[in-house]
């Protein structure tokens, strides 16, 4: 004859799982406060436990195993298989802390009428549950729709908290602080001393006025020809952004004439080389790429007159330093990476992006990256904190920088857009624009002249 082991309290054990989950092998970053509320529970449980094994163990038990009869009555809810003609019970497992179970009573040993009553008002869904004696035992998995209520609640709650912590603003550079290159002690210090400098280093968006020979057209010719050209050559992206940086710094201050204009362009990419590059592409390779349009002395004189007229000041911020920034922000992937640089490149060409200084123009082409890529509107705390841009304040620029992702691959300047329409760049070029920006404006246009 087998004994059954169901009562026998030597086996009856205090453990520390709740619903099979092992707390010493939790993560250490999971929250303090579902940790103290699992902790709690699993005291409960082992309180459950000798109180029905050792405390009213050899007493009286007639009475106890009608109480525990609704175990089996509530296996359904709880792992169980439900037999036909069984009545439903309600089966939720407590998550709430001790001082909080008001309703979790003893009713072990309560005569079979109190037993029915309790019953009925479970399944009538009243709160209250009355008990006469504090020392009986707890039955399993027992709470009324009070319970129900409370447990939503604390759901509840926890999702609020989870919102919160989603939104928290993130330790973008917690990952590198084994890393001595990250500087990370002093990178904010940078960024704010590179926002200062930023303000020296705008070009007047109206210099082309001052320019009797030159206009915005010729500009953008230039400017895509030379992404080509940097393209070819393979050079640092760093390169590129720091020679458009100082075409429009030498064209605001020095009248060019229009035959020299490409000239123009070839000494800022040699400059740019020079400051950023290892291997630096020789004067002959220049004269080769212009087709033979100027000769050695020429380019050596017009470097001397730009690096003259600029005060041998070279080391200004361009949107590629804060491009770096923002997309750490962003936690970005190489798709947001390649998205954000076809979108910032287009931008380079654009004659009437010059209105907005570098860290606006690369928070903007994050944002409208995202936006491309994910069809929706997204710009985190941690992105609006390390670029101290809200999202209303993106919006404007955003727009303008769609309405140039749309007329890409229109025209006869499609060097961008042919550039990151290869495999190197993931096709980037070819991800839709987020007409739904540009829509927006349309529609607040039309309600405001209406």
């Amino acid at each position: 004859m087998e004994i059954s082991m169901e009562n026998n309290h030597s086996l009856m054990k205090s453990t520390n799982t709740h619903q099979g989950i092992d707390l010493s092998m939790l993560d250490p970053d999971f929250p303090a406060a579902m940790i103290c509320l699992n902790l709690e529970i699993s005291k409960l449980d082992s309180r459950e436990r000798n109180v029905m094994g050792a405390k009213k163990f050899g007493g009286v038990i007639g009475h106890n195993r009608r109480a525990l009869s609704a175990i089996d009555q509530n296996l359904d809810n709880c792992g169980g298989v439900k037999r036909p003609g069984d009545q439903h019970y309600l089966c939720v497992a407590s998550k709430r802390a001790l001082s909080q179970r008001k309703l979790a009573a003893d009713i072990a040993n309560k005569k079979q009428c109190l037993q029915e009553e309790v019953e009925q008002k479970i399944g009538s869904n009243e709160g209250i549950v009355e008990l006469e004696d504090e020392n009986q035992t707890v039955p399993m998995f027992l709470e009324t729709s009070d319970t129900m209520v409370d447990q939503r609640d604390h759901d509840m709650e926890e999702v609020e908290m989870e919102d919160i912590f989603e939104e928290s603003v993130i330790d973008i550079d917690v990952c590198d602080d084994g890393n001595p290159l990250a500087v990370v002690e002093y990178v904010e210090d940078l960024y704010a001393n590179y926002r200062r400098m930023e303000s020296s280093s705008v070009v007047s968006p109206n210099y082309m006025t001052q320019q009797s020979d030159l206009n915005e057209k010729m500009r953008a010719i230039l400017i895509d020809w030379l992404i080509e050209v940097h393209h070819k050559f393979g050079l640092q992206p760093e390169t590129l952004f720091l020679t458009v940086n100082l075409i429009d710094r030498f064209l605001a201050k020095q009248s060019v004439i229009r035959k020299n204009l490409q000239l123009v362009g070839l000494v800022a990419m040699l400059l740019a080389c020079k400051y950023e590059e290892v291997s630096v592409p020789i004067i002959d390779d220049l004269i080769f790429i212009s087709d033979k349009a100027y000769s050695r002395s020429q380019i050596l004189k017009m470097e001397k007159l730009m690096l003259i007229t600029l005060e041998f000041n070279m080391s200004f911020p361009t949107p590629y330093v804060f491009m770096k920034r923002f997309l750490k922000a962003a936690q970005s992937e190489s798709k947001l990476d390649q998205m954000s640089f076809f979108l910032i490149e287009l931008c380079l060409v654009e004659y009437e992006m010059l209105k907005f200084p570098p860290s606006l123009l690369a928070a903007a082409s994050v944002y409208a990256g995202q936006c491309s890529l994910y069809g929706l509107k997204q710009w985190s705390k941690t992105c609006e904190w390390h670029t101290n841009y809200s999202e209303d304040q993106l919006l404007e620029c955003s727009r303008m920088i769609v309405g140039c992702h749309q007329k890409a691959s229109l025209g006869r300047l499609t060097g961008v857009y042919r550039k990151y329409n290869t495999s190197k760049f993931g096709y980037a070029a070819k991800c839709e624009p987020a007409k739904f920006l540009v829509e927006e404006t349309n529609i607040c246009f039309q309600n405001n002249s209406s």
